[in-house]
């Protein structure tokens, strides 16, 4: 790809580097971008710089917030008793897309992955497992992708809790094995949590 301008291409280059956005996507949201006044292209830069500097994670359930607390921890309207496992963020935006859950949640920041060298001590599953102790926890969902790792996963945090009163369900097969929560549709995923199951290992 040629460029008229080292700009230009500085521009396209680092838009080329975001998830799912190739060169030529890139080009056309860079010259999108030379068309609008000069305080667009502004605020737009303003606003990345301002969202990675000010973001940080929730004390409690690890999602992103502007504050100590996100806004679902922070709601004293939410079912603290209840607490919807999950990978990443992004599950937690297409279960609350949904409408059909009012617990709260904890994100691990991934899954027990022995290939890619992802180990229990990598995720966040100690800090639930205090929060479970402290917190009068009556039941986990296990809002993991159904895949090997994702199904690894929820075994091992169902053995660290043998012998505790708390009820450990898993979505619905509602979400096709091997598929990613993220990409369900919100019905389909709406359904999965309010059907889910008692977890048996």
């Amino acid at each position: 790809m040629n460029f008229s301008s080292k700009h230009i291409e500085s521009a396209v280059n680092a838009f080329a580097t975001l998830p799912g956005i190739g060169k030529k996507t890139a080009l056309r949201l860079v010259l999108h971008l030379t068309q609008q006044p000069e305080e667009v292209a502004e605020q737009f830069a303003e606003a990345i710089v301002s969202m990675r500097k000010n973001i940080r994670q929730c004390e409690r359930c690890y999602n992103l917030s502007d504050d100590r607390l996100c806004n679902i921890c922070a709601d004293k309207r939410r079912e603290e008793g209840t607490i919807c496992v999950v990978e990443s963020i992004r599950d937690v935006m297409a279960i609350e897309d949904t409408g059909q859950y009012r617990g709260v949640y904890h994100v691990l920041g991934g899954v027990i992955s022995p290939i890619e060298g992802v180990g229990p001590e990598d995720l966040t599953i100690d800090p639930l497992l205090e929060r479970i102790e402290k917190d009068e926890v009556k039941e986990l969902i296990m809002a993991i992708s159904p895949t090997i790792e994702g199904d690894t996963t929820t075994f091992y945090i169902s053995k660290k809790l043998e012998g505790k009163d708390i009820q450990v369900s898993t979505i619905a097969r509602g979400v096709s094995f091997g598929g990613e929560l993220e990409y369900a549709d919100e019905l389909t995923l709406g359904r999965s949590i309010v059907a889910r199951q008692p977890y048996h290992k």
